[in-house]
């Protein structure tokens, strides 16, 4: 009996030790700590589009659009660039930026749907090598592909948009 009284006492003080020392593993993601590795060969710094002349906007979150806000980022980017996996990603499928595009935009209406580090995301005007999978951080996704093609005097780029539609900023 005196076993068992003194296991009853001592087990939920070992068991809370860690709690009673200050100690407490955090089990939840820390998003505010995520930030994208390089996206893009050619901008190492993940460089945002600006404003393009040419009546083509701006390229940050929440810029406006004829269809009404933009809702994602667009991060520089070549065409033809390689476009690699700002960190761990499990490629989740397909991604369209457009749902009825006219035969110009048909060539680059193409990207993936991503995630990792605790975030859901999709890469828009990639051509990417396979749809689904995992790559490691700095692995190649696929390519840009020919945003000048469609969008003469555009500054090309990737288009990062947050499957809830949440601005991507402050990953960047």
């Amino acid at each position: 009996m005196r076993v068992t009284i003194i296991l009853a006492v001592l087990l939920p003080a070992v068991l809370c030790g860690d709690h009673l020392s200050g100690y407490e593993e955090d089990h939840s993601h820390d998003l505010s700590l995520v930030k994208f590795g390089q996206l893009c060969s050619g901008n190492p710094t993940n460089r945002k589009r600006g404003c393009d002349g040419h009546g083509w906007g701006c390229g940050h979150y929440g810029a406006r659009r004829n269809h009404g806000r933009h809702k994602g980022l667009d991060i520089m980017c070549n065409d033809g660039a390689t476009v690699y996996a700002p960190f761990d990603v499990q490629l989740n499928g397909q991604a369209r930026p457009y749902v009825s595009p006219t035969a110009l935009q048909r060539i680059i209406n193409d990207g993936v749907n991503l995630s990792g580090q605790g975030l859901c995301f999709k890469l828009f005007y990639v051509k990417p090598d396979k749809y689904r999978g995992f790559l490691r951080k700095g692995q190649r996704i696929g390519t840009l592909h020919p945003m000048q093609r469609v969008y003469p005097g555009m500054t090309s780029h990737t288009h990062v948009q947050m499957c809830d539609r949440s601005d991507p900023t402050k990953y960047f």
